[in-house]
């Protein structure tokens, strides 16, 4: 067979032990990042064996077949295609999410949304509340806030519809598809409105919009700026464009006291704080991911508006 740059390879074969070494060699050769766990999680994928047990039979001997679904991923993984579109999954907040071309991976910084989304409104996690999540993608925000809050109802937008089917999937996956109502719109735009004709609906408003400023897309890891969607990773050239418009929708969407929660990349915190300044807001917070950027910001309806 041959490899991405159409040199030979052999099939790795020798058992278990062999295979992760030589495949997390030809990774690291390709210069991926973390390329001893990219060979784990292609191998455990191809047989559908969890890592306890790829360490608890090392002389394991690959089939032909498996051998060459092995190098095949091992192959595509050093070419830049994101280990979690050759698995089609990701954990994300414990749980496991459907993940594939045309739709953002979720990354473990963006578990600090549900995070602080917990420590907001936390203290009603046992009662009716209404979420509206904005950018989707795959529904890991949706979905995880729907387990955490039993009786949540919850919308989710995208404006992709790969997107919002990868969605629906993860919500029947976790068994909460009968609390989230999937809408394709541009942020809470037409057909988002819930049938109450109230103009404040929302105890909660979460948003992952996208946030990489154009002119930041050289310095994107290879995977991401080849492999992943365009539209939920960039808003203009510094990242801010959809923030504004988020904010206002917000401001107009949430009930008195109603909570914001919006996560921003490395360099955004201090534009989505000045937003959140204005007279509508109150209690303004700004929570450090655990590399210290400052990735989510929070904030309160104010009560007498």
């Amino acid at each position: 067979m041959k490899s991405a740059d159409g040199s030979s390879v052999a099939l790795v074969a020798g058992g278990l032990r062999v295979s992760l070494t030589e495949g997390a060699v030809r990774l690291e050769k390709g210069s991926i990042t973390s390329a001893a766990l990219a060979a784990e999680l292609l191998l455990m994928h191809v047989l559908r064996r969890d890592r306890a047990w790829l360490y608890a039979h090392p002389e394991y001997e690959l089939s032909s077949e498996q051998a060459a679904a092995y190098n095949d991923l091992i192959e595509r993984r050093s070419a830049g295609v994101p280990t979690q579109y050759l698995t089609g999954h990701q954990e994300f907040w414990g749980l496991d999410f459907e993940v594939g071309p045309g739709v953002l991976i979720p990354r473990p910084e963006t578990e600090h949304v549900i995070e602080v989304a917990l420590s907001r409104l936390g203290s009603r996690r046992s009662h009716p509340v209404r979420i509206a999540d904005v950018g989707t993608g795959s529904g890991c925000i949706a979905v995880s806030l729907a387990r955490e809050f039993p009786h949540a109802e919850i919308i989710a937008t995208d404006i992709s519809a790969r997107a919002l089917d990868y969605a629906r999937r993860n919500a029947a996956r976790q068994a909460v598809s009968d609390r989230i109502r999937f809408c394709e719109a541009n942020l809470l735009g037409t057909g988002v409105e819930p049938p109450e004709q109230s103009p404040i609906r929302f105890d909660l408003i979460v948003s992952n919009p996208p946030y990489v400023g154009r002119n930041d897309a050289p310095h994107l890891a290879r995977e991401v700026r080849e492999h992943e969607p365009a539209e939920a990773l960039f808003a203009g050239d510094r990242g801010f464009d959809l923030y504004p418009a988020l904010v206002d929708q917000a401001a107009k969407l949430l009930r008195p006291e109603g909570m914001i929660v919006v996560e921003v990349g490395y360099d955004g915190a201090g534009f989505v704080r000045s937003l959140l300044s204005a007279p509508e807001w109150s209690l303004l917070k700004v929570t450090r991911d655990l590399a210290g950027i400052e990735r989510v910001v929070s904030a309160q309806r104010s009560a007498w508006l």
